[in-house]
């Protein structure tokens, strides 16, 4: 670090990433599950990658978020994705490249990847 300049660039890159984090109650908000089972699946390149995907896109109505035990082990990595209207989708067995997919079609866009609902897993 050289200058003030350099050190309020950093602080102001990291409010972002903070922010992206936050929850709203008129914001879509993304709860990846982060107990032990879900971290042993993989659920933290879930996190990173819906955080980095949704602040890449500057998607102010977006919060990303961890959560403990969601209750269904077998399915970890397990995402909720709950909508200000109170719709609620569960994502399971995600991976950061589905992460990618689940941020451009259902929260961009609106449309719920079945295929990668509890849904369309547990048949």
């Amino acid at each position: 670090m050289k200058s003030l300049a350099e050190l309020q660039a950093i602080r102001d890159k990291m409010k972002n990433a903070i922010n992206v984090r936050e929850s709203d109650g008129d914001k879509i908000r993304v709860v990846v599950g982060m107990a032990t089972c879900g971290i042993a699946a993989g659920a933290r390149p879930v996190l990173n990658s819906f955080t980095e995907e949704v602040a890449k896109r500057g998607l102010s109505n977006v919060s990303v978020s961890q959560t403990g035990c969601i209750g269904i082990c077998q399915y970890e990595p397990v995402v909720e994705v709950f909508m200000p209207d109170g719709g609620k989708t569960t994502y399971v067995k995600m991976t950061a490249e589905k992460a990618v997919r689940v941020v451009n079609d259902h929260l961009v866009n609106g449309n719920v990847v079945s295929e990668y609902t509890i849904g369309s897993v547990a048949k």
